[in-house]
């Protein structure tokens, strides 16, 4: 069984206090883009909110799991932890909610590479990596968070037993490799939206919601 997990709780101090799940692309909020994705590939999707409050937020979506938190303040360690603890799936595709344009084939590639390791963690270079957009083996980091003293995620990854899945192997399927666009910014979104535009002619939209 796959599990989908995606870490919606930061507080949005880069994006301008915004929400970040809540930014528009091509007519639709990320989280609404992330969701249509994952719904592909995964069967089940787990969202881990900062708080109940935050949680609420994510009451419309019927098949969804929203959870909180349960060691707040530890970032994406935290995240995963609970995402992890709620997960049915032994395989877990771990992605950050300011990622509005994950790829259905390279999760599915991400998922098929994992074998017997305990992570599949797309790499660009030997000091750039992704594991906000990796597949990750349930039992492995719930023995690594149980005894963990660092809340880095270079840390955790390098625990593991992980396959490191070159950048370059997902063109086939993500020409562009749009899958691990981040937007930290309204800036980022509004250069983004603009340089779709000039690429594709495409008019991606402008709005974001609070």
């Amino acid at each position: 069984m796959r599990t989908g997990i995606v870490l919606v709780g930061g507080e949005g101090r880069r994006a301008g206090g915004v929400e970040k799940y809540l930014f528009e692309f091509c007519g639709k909020t990320f989280i609404e883009r992330l969701l249509e994705t994952l719904r592909g590939v995964v069967d089940e999707i787990v969202i881990v909110a900062r708080n109940r409050e935050q949680c609420a937020r994510f009451a419309g979506f019927e098949d969804v799991v929203c959870i909180s938190d349960l060691r707040p303040g530890l970032g994406p360690i935290g995240g995963l932890h609970a995402g992890c603890l709620a997960a049915h799936g032994e395989t877990l595709f771990v992605v950050a909610c300011d990622m509005p344009c994950i790829n259905g084939g390279v999760i599915n590639a991400l998922f098929e590479g994992l074998d017997d390791f305990d992570a599949a963690i797309p790499f660009w270079n030997e000091d750039m990596y992704e594991p906000l957009h990796a597949v990750y083996r349930r039992s492995a980091v719930m023995d690594y968070l149980r005894e963990h003293e660092s809340l880095s995620l270079r840390a955790m990854i390098r625990s593991l037993n992980a396959r490191y899945m070159d950048v370059e192997s997902f063109r086939e399927m993500d020409p562009d490799l749009l899958t691990f666009t981040n937007i930290n910014h309204i800036h980022d979104l509004e250069k983004f939206r603009a340089q779709f535009e000039a690429k594709t002619g495409a008019r991606p939209g402008s709005r974001t919601e609070t």
